[in-house]
């Protein structure tokens, strides 16, 4: 299993005024739709239609995860689209759905999630190891700090949209 070291914050605007001043460069966006198939206290087991934007291209996955907060275990792998179509049409929950754009920042990644059943934008930077992310000073455009707050967890956000 690989340990996914993320931060997470409720990034207030789009930073469009960054990629004017070139502080900011797209990498690529994508659109995302989100399934969770199970979730069990601190465990999660989803799978995501991920399309890319520019070329069209899709892609899909199954992913479990495992913790809360900054490090979790987690294990992702390719799946078919029939596969995919076959648990979605099993489950018959309504995916969450978010346009995903990664960024290069400095010498950072950084991904954007824009939501579209909700108003919500979130900024999520990857880090190597834990006091790599402990000791990471987020600039103030980046937005409160919410990487412990379950409030904002995907999974939470999906249940809500469930209960619709």
């Amino acid at each position: 299993m690989v340990l996914e070291i993320e931060r997470k914050f409720l990034l207030p605007e789009f930073p469009a005024a960054l990629l004017d001043e070139q502080g900011l460069r797209i990498e690529k966006e994508q659109m995302i739709e989100q399934t969770y198939l199970a979730i069990h206290e601190d465990q999660e087991l989803r799978v995501r239609k991920i399309s890319d934007v520019k070329t069209g291209l899709t892609e899909y996955t199954h992913t479990f995860k495992k913790g809360h907060g900054i490090a979790r275990e987690e294990v992702e792998y390719s799946i078919s689209a029939g596969i995919y179509e076959q648990m979605i049409a099993k489950h018959g929950a309504v995916p969450l759905i978010k346009k995903r754009t990664t960024a290069a920042w400095g010498n950072r990644l950084i991904e954007i999630d824009e939501y579209e059943q909700i108003e919500l934008r979130v900024l999520e930077v990857e880090f190597a190891s834990v006091s790599e992310a402990e000791r990471f000073v987020p600039p103030a455009w980046f937005g409160r700090d919410i990487s412990s707050d379950k409030r904002y967890s995907n999974k939470k956000v999906w249940k809500q949209l469930q209960s619709r």
